[in-house]
């Protein structure tokens, strides 16, 4: 027996050996490993259900208001199943809707752990009422919601305007829990023949009938996989009206445009966790992550809907203006049509209960302000992390590793992380070392921590089945593995072969996972060593979908419920590892690939598995903006791409454009050729060094956009429209992006490229290029030529920028560096921006205020710098050596004045002016970066 176990072990190790190479062949992801809307039962089901008459109706009489919640139930004409409506005026302009089954056989999974706080509410009040609905004030502005009664449906105005309806096209669904058929008819027997049957248990019957007819909704089948279902059919659908909205975004993660196409004729959008092997650009499939929210916008308004559940999803999308032609929509013009743009959007989840949250804005700020109001903000990344990583699967050994860190040196290439995949392991056993390779991890963290270098060791969460490993035996002996539908371990394939998973929805599991990253639980690290969590959606390389069977088990829950979730919580309890290692001192850094609605919490996420390719590099933008505006800012794109072999061009342009991205790491497959920075001649070494090189000059502006993320939930790399919100020039743009409100990137994602057009918005704004200091006037369309070394960028006219200009080896050895001030005028002549100091990696600025936060300023020939946190404790050994003015006049003379003894005293400043250039620069003002300080120009 255990030999043909061998041999079987064996046969399939040499299988994975050569699946990479098997399926490096295949152009593209094998869509027949992943379901369509067809072959997923419930879609289908609720697909098939069209726009019409809902039958649910409100039974007002039953309504109940509190001071902060209505209740009222709803029922089902058709099978009189009763529903309990809850609706919340929340804080901050939201308003929440729950809908659950009035009376459940059994309670229905509400997601836990993703609101930061239950969410505070404001009164709720009725304005009016009779026998066909009932109006609600939600307070602000005219702003009403009005329940109707029959059919049910909600709408949110405000004075005439309808700013959102609910089940206006009766598409609520809400499949109840229900005994089986054969189950059912025993129990009828036992009640007794010619028992009476109430109105209910009829219409019941009637519907369960039709219902029980439908394949799919007891048991379902895909390829060789069964899924048991053992609580029948159990999803729920609600659809949402945006009049005047032609513009939605958001849903994240999927390879497409930044704003969402309709889905008529297609599939739906799909939010559901998967590891998608070379996934594909422009389709609505699934991919490794889930966030669902949805953003409308028009020049008017912004809204957002959260709808909270953690099962299966697919999202539908129509447009009644949606495939008009631009000849169409002046005829409807010239014509006088009346037809309001509208979109619809419809939710369809497979398990759990309806749980929404409505964002009213109603500008871009506050929707990101109310969703991390729910959810909370982006985490604080340690300085380090915002700088360059350089990983592949995978480096060989010590060695490797070794003449890797030296390779970035020998080439001036700074770099703050090198990172170990799966093969730095003891056969895949996480938090081990190969013990031939990578003998002494110490010394290798040692010798990193010596250049103020940190390493990065991928812990992923399936668990090798191996009585000898101690991990998988405090597991199971701690009984902590999801378990199958039967109550063994689950069990499925991943890289160390057989493999069970912890169920990380567990606390208990995932405090004691935290304790697995101590110093001395995990051997050979150090405090300079970080993690990242791959394959945790999870991936089961034979399960269904490349995933985990849904009749798994977590607790008494089933893994259908809460798939989309367990990404976050393995992200979580890695990350919680990491700041308890320290005594809850150190930030941490945990980069992940599966995640979902408050992930941000934890640490960074890239799009996973991309390919070398230029419609890959192009395909990141929109993939990270919309990231963003669900509040994910840590976002990146493997720089290269990561299956297949880049050409040099595109190797080059990726590094431009990804120094100008959140997360900016470099990755390549196990079967491509090594592609380090200097491994392509000196022009490109000398290019690519270029734009790293401008990543670090500019780490002290990422930094401030990182901590205004963590303070205000303001993403990092915006869309054009968020600072643009009436300019619909922007609405549809993604090629190009702002990094805060202030820098304006369009990188060069096409080949061959000499010449490209960038937006430059504002119509009463200037920007200026931040290579060679040129004025353009906002509101237009620019003409810019390229070479191989140019990355279009822009600073806004009324902006200052922070840099360091001094670029040395890691962003820790810049600490104390100079800072050189790019002061950019607006129109009037003015401007501002700020400064934001701490100590770079501890959680000081939380606990002791220990931070600098400085409001820089210029006004009326003043330039000055002031405290923006009386209360903060924090001293710098940086100082200003240099400020260069963007669109300036020529002074007369320029004059300092400093705080402290000698305030009062002017001392000069040496300046030069450009005239052709109207930029003025100041040399070595010489004073500290945390002090008082102002510089006249007269």
């Amino acid at each position: 027996g255990h030999q043909a176990e061998a041999a079987r072990f064996q046969s399939a190790r040499c299988l994975f050996v050569l699946l990479p190479f098997f399926l490096g062949v295949a152009q593209a992801v094998d869509r027949s490993n992943f379901k369509t809307c067809d072959q997923s039962s419930f879609c289908k089901r609720q697909r098939d259900i069209k726009a019409g008459q809902s039958p649910y109706r409100a039974l007002l009489e039953t309504m109940e208001l509190t001071n902060s919640r209505l209740t009222l139930q709803l029922i089902n004409d058709n099978n009189k199943v009763r529903l309990l409506l809850e609706l919340y005026r929340l804080q901050g302009n939201m308003t929440r809707v729950k809908i659950n089954e009035l009376k459940p056989l059994k309670p229905r999974y509400e997601v836990p752990d993703v609101l930061i706080q239950d969410p505070p509410t404001e009164p709720l009040s009725v304005v009016a009422q009779d026998e066909n609905g009932v109006v609600l004030s939600l307070g602000a502005d005219e702003q009403r919601l009005i329940v109707s009664a029959r059919p049910f449906r909600l709408d949110i105005v405000e004075g005439p305007k309808v700013l959102l309806s609910l089940n206006s096209r009766g598409l609520l669904v809400f499949e109840h829990l229900r005994l089986r058929k054969d189950t059912k008819s025993q129990d009828d027997a036992e009640d007794g023949e010619g028992a009476e049957k109430t109105e209910q248990q009829a219409a019941e019957g009637d519907q369960l009938k039709e219902e029980e007819e439908l394949p799919g909704t007891w048991e379902e089948t895909f390829k060789t996989h069964t899924d048991t279902k053992p609580n029948g059919p159990t999803s729920i659908s609600l659809d949402f009206s945006f009049p005047g909205v032609e513009h939605v975004y958001g849903i994240p993660e999927h390879a497409d445009t930044l704003k969402l196409k309709t889905t008529d004729g297609g599939d739906p959008y799909r939010l559901y966790n998967l590891d998608v092997f070379q996934y594909e650009l422009h389709n609505p499939m699934a991919l490794y992550g889930a966030v669902p929210v949805l953003l409308s916008h028009n020049t008017e308004r912004t809204m957002g809907v959260f709808w909270l559940n953690a099962a299966e999803t697919w999202v539908d999308i129509s447009s009644n203006t949606a495939g008009k032609t631009v000849f169409g929509k002046m005829l409807d013009f010239v014509q006088g049509s009346s037809e309001t743009p509208q979109t619809d959007v419809r939710w369809i989840s497979e398990a759990g209960i309806i749980d929404v949250f409505i964002m009213l804005g109603p500008k871009p700020s506050d929707v990101f302000s109310q969703y991390a109001s729910l959810t909370g903000t982006q985490a604080f990344p340690p300085l380090s992390a915002l700088g360059y990583h350089q990983c592949r699967w995978n480096y060989n050994d010590q060695e490797d590793v070794r003449g890797v860190d030296q390779g970035l040196d020998d080439h001036d290439i700074p770099c703050d992380f090198i990172w170990l995949d799966i093969e730095h392991t003891d056969g895949k056993r996480y938090f081990t070392w190969d013990p031939n390779k990578f003998s002494q991890p110490k010394d290798m963290l040692q010798g990193l921590k010596d250049k103020r270098r940190n390493l990065v060791a991928i812990v992923d969460p399936h668990i090798k089945v191996d009585s000898n490993f101690k991990v998988h035996n405090e597991i199971r002996s701690r009984n902590f593995y999801v378990k199958n539908k039967d109550g063994g371990d689950y069990e499925g394939w991943c890289w160390p072969g057989n493999a069970g998973y912890p169920d990380f929805t567990n606390a208990e599991m995932r405090a004691w996972w935290a304790s697995m990253f101590a110093y001395d639980q995990y051997e050979g690290s150090m405090e300079n060593m970080y993690t990242w969590n791959d394959m945790n959606e999870p991936s089961v390389f034979n399960g269904p979908e490349v995933t985990m069977h849904k009749d798994a088990l977590h607790g008494s829950w089933e893994h259908r419920e809460v798939h989309n979730i367990y990404g976050l919580y393995v992200h979580r309890a890695t990350a919680e590892g990491l700041i308890q290692r320290s005594g809850g001192v150190e930030r941490p850094f945990v980069l992940t690939r599966a995640f979902f609605a408050g992930s941000q919490r934890y640490g960074a996420v890239w799009t996973g598995d991309n390919a070398a390719e230029w419609g890959h590099l192009k395909i990141s933008l929109p993939m990270c903006l919309s990231l963003g505006l669900v509040g994910i800012s840590f976002c990146g794109a493997d720089v290269g791409g990561f299956f297949k072999a880049p050409s040099t061009e595109l190797l080059v342009r990726w590094y431009q454009a990804g120094a100008y991205q959140p997360f900016f790491r470099a990755h390549a497959h196990l079967d491509t050729p090594r592609r380090e920075p200097w491994l392509f001649g000196p022009e490109n070494t000398a290019l690519i060094r270029e734009a790293v090189r401008q990543r670090y000059a500019l780490l002290p502006f990422w930094y401030q956009q990182f901590y205004n993320a963590h303070r205000t939930g303001q993403p990092v790399m915006r869309a054009l429209w968020v600072e643009y919100p009436e300019d619909s020039v922007t609405f549809d743009i993604e090629d190009e992006y702002l990094l805060g409100r202030d820098l304006l990137v369009h990188p060069v994602t096409e080949e061959g490229l000499k010449s490209l057009t960038a937006y430059l918005p504002g119509k009463r704004e200037v920007w200026y290029d931040v290579h060679t200091f040129k004025k353009h006037a906002g509101g237009q369309s620019l003409y810019i030529p390229v070479t191989m070394s140019s990355i279009p960028a822009f600073q806004r006219g009324g902006s200052i920028i922070t840099r360091k200009d001094r670029v040395r080896r890691s962003s820790a050895c810049m600490e104390n560096d100079p800072y050189t001030l790019y002061v950019a005028l607006s129109p009037e002549g003015t401007a501002e921006g700020e400064l934001y100091i701490d100590d770079g990696h501890t959680f000081s600025y939380e606990k002791n205020k220990a931070f600098i936060h400085r409001r820089l300023t210029f006004n009326d020939g003043v330039l000055s710098s002031s405290n923006l946190a009386l209360d903060s404790q924090f001293t710098t050994a940086s100082w200003v050596e240099k400020i260069i003015f963007l669109g300036a006049r020529k002074p007369a003379s320029v004059t300092l004045k400093t705080a402290g003894w000698s305030w009062g005293s002017e001392t000069r400043v040496e300046f030069e002016y450009d005239s052709a250039l109207e930029v003025l620069s100041l040399r070595k003002p010489g004073v500290n970066a945390g002090a008082d300080w102002t510089v006249l120009l007269r």
